[in-house]
């Protein structure tokens, strides 16, 4: 479903999976944030990985910094993650205070936040015409080209989980 994000707060702190931890505010300074943020308890999330790496790994030239958000600790986030833990920027959210801030509802879900801290767009759950919307307003942004969504492999859409059930 298409998400009306609300702007986050800029002192929700982000924890990457190296321990630093800062407010949205600093991780903004230099680059617009584009996340894909999930929930490593639930299968929905599971099944949109694949995807948003491809869809993560177009932006990594642009101006955007390209990264998940995992709703648990850096161990299970490891776990979860898999590989995808070394290649991407990777955020702890274990108490789901940025999801909270964001205002989502269900996960995962695609956010790309502004560097002056706007939630310029969102999409929750699985649908790949909102997941283009938002890859479309990164691109516009950041003067780059739009990925292919859906393309070959991609799941079926789906609704996803509670964002904030725990």
């Amino acid at each position: 479903m298409a998400a009306v994000a609300s702007n986050p707060s800029l002192d929700v702190v982000l924890t990457a999976l190296d321990g630093e931890s800062r407010p949205l505010e600093e991780w903004l300074t230099t680059f617009n944030l584009a996340c894909v943020v999930l929930d490593p308890y639930t299968n929905e999330s599971s099944w949109i990985l694949k995807t948003a790496a491809r869809i993560l790994n177009e932006f990594r030239g642009a101006d955007v910094r390209v990264n998940f958000v995992v709703t648990c600790d850096a161990d299970d986030a490891k776990k979860f993650l898999g590989p995808l833990a070394e290649e991407f920027l990777v955020f702890t959210d274990t108490d789901r205070a940025f999801v909270k801030s964001l205002g989502l509802e269900s996960l995962p879900a695609f956010v790309f936040v502004s560097m002056d801290g706007h939630a310029a767009a969102a999409a929750e759950g699985w649908n790949a015409s909102e997941w283009s919307k938002v890859a479309g307003a990164i691109a516009k942004a950041t003067v780059w080209s739009r990925p292919a969504i859906p393309a070959s492999g991609d799941p079926v859409s789906f609704a996803g989980t509670p964002a904030l059930a725990q």
